[in-house]
């Protein structure tokens, strides 16, 4: 046993989560079977500053996993029992461990080998006999990546806080279903009062459901037709508005910016 290694979590799911420093350094999980594999991999990235978790087994590594939530994974695609192409898919298929980046390590360079560790969920790979050195330049690209997204979502998360905090009346649909990411409150009471219960086709306009068809039909016109990205950039001083008529009041809707992935016309801000 390596003197150094520290030892697995114990598979009792009542097991407390280690508590880790992350102010000041990424914990990265290592998964491998082969417990020399482990120590040089431990002591290299321990030396670089890391804090290390091990695990030799897919189910102790899945139990880790969830409890520590490491900043990115170093796994081994061949192991007994549970190997690491079905670890990476359970990884994937949880909400809380979704995002973390894998790496594979893997003796295996056969194309079919390499794809089916990418369509497992793995960022990038590493061919054994493991090099360190290859190991953390590829582990720091991936992390950068990792912490630009974490910062985005906090940015993200303390705007959305303002806007909530001054009232604003703010709402981001997902432009290619209309769904509601995300309303102020203002917003969604002005919603409930302009539009009320949502038509049968629908539930009432809420986080989670879906913007009123005229606000949706108005957002495809805008960000999903042939022209759009042209129209919007000739709009930029003049965003496009909907209005909306109830008696004497008028309820207007002003695309700001897009808020996500611009995947499928992404998310916009309104």
């Amino acid at each position: 046993m390596h003197p150094h290694l520290p030892p697995e979590l114990p598979p009792e799911p009542t097991s407390a989560p280690p508590i880790l420093d992350r102010a000041h350094s990424d914990v990265v999980l290592i998964v491998d079977d082969v417990p020399d594999n482990l120590a040089v991999l431990h002591d290299a990235l321990d030396e670089s500053g890391y804090t290390v978790l091990v695990a030799t087994r897919g189910e102790a590594a899945l139990q880790r996993a969830a409890q520590a939530l490491p900043d990115i994974v170093l796994l081994d695609a061949l192991m007994p029992g549970m190997d690491g192409f079905e670890v990476a898919r359970r990884l994937k298929a949880m909400a809380q461990t979704a995002h973390i980046p894998i790496i594979f390590m893997t003796g295996l360079t056969e194309t079919e080998h390499l794809v089916a560790a990418l369509e497992a969920g793995g960022v990038d790979y590493v061919t054994k006999p493991i090099k360190p050195k290859e190991v953390l330049a590829r582990m720091n690209v991936h992390l950068q990546g990792a912490r630009r997204a974490r910062q985005e979502v906090r940015q993200a998360g303390q705007a959305r806080n303002a806007l909530d905090a001054f009232g604003y009346a703010s709402i981001t649909v997902r432009a290619v279903d209309g769904r509601i990411v995300w309303q102020t409150p203002l917003a969604r009471e002005l919603l409930q009062r302009y539009f009320g219960e949502a038509g049968p086709d629908g539930p009432p306009a809420a986080a989670g459901h879906w913007a009123p068809e005229p606000v949706q039909a108005w957002l495809r016109r805008h960000v999903l037709a042939d022209n759009a990205a042209e129209r919007l950039a000739a709009s930029q001083a003049d965003p496009p508005r909907l209005a909306v008529e109830q008696g004497a009041r008028r309820l207007t809707f002003r695309l700001h910016q897009q808020a996500g992935d611009s995947a499928g016309g992404g998310d916009w801000l309104i």
